[in-house]
């Protein structure tokens, strides 16, 4: 289960934080697996780089999608806490997607935090002529900025959260 929320003694201004294990990803992606069932099997996932693509490819494993791409969208100039953002998402290089026209797509992300980054990409994919539903592991609710609540603007949330999300891909579980 995942580690409570910490805040490290050296520095009484980082928020706190929620550690996930891979216990954690492995039981979000068997719920999201069985909510995506649920509205009938995509034809590909693509995945957000560069978080998105793990639960991206667990998802394809457990729905047994051989179809798997990946868009990089990046919404923050640099990793960490309270990164500066770009005023929009900055794609780059979506020609890699390829032909997604007329394709049921599940577009996965680790992460809602604004909401920004999912709604530009699922925009970008429906303009390519993909039917789109969206995914994430987890929305950090302190951040989303949406007009729509994260249940009515993502379809598929294994967690909603309050605080900063560390996921174990990230390196950063050393406390």
């Amino acid at each position: 289960m995942a580690t409570p929320p910490t805040k490290p003694a050296h520095d009484p201004d980082v928020p706190d934080r929620l550690y996930l294990t891979w216990d954690d990803i492995e039981a979000a992606t068997g719920a999201l697996a069985e909510q995506v069932t649920a509205g009938g099997m995509p034809q590909a996932v693509v995945g957000i780089m560069r978080g998105g693509m793990v639960p991206a490819v667990w998802l394809a494993h457990r729905l047994g999608i051989r179809d798997v791409r990946s868009i990089e969208v990046t919404h923050t100039t640099k990793d960490g806490i309270g990164a500066p953002k770009t005023s929009l998402p900055t794609v780059r290089n979506p020609g890699s997607l390829g032909d997604l026209s007329a394709l049921d797509v599940l577009l996965v992300d680790d992460i809602a935090g604004s909401g920004e980054t999912l709604a530009h990409t699922a925009d970008m994919l429906r303009d390519l002529g993909a039917r789109v539903r969206t995914a994430v592991l987890t929305v950090n609710r302190a951040n989303w900025t949406q007009e729509d609540e994260p249940a009515r603007a993502i379809d598929h949330i294994a967690s909603l959260q309050d605080t900063w999300i560390v996921f174990p891909w990230e390196g950063q579980h050393e406390r």
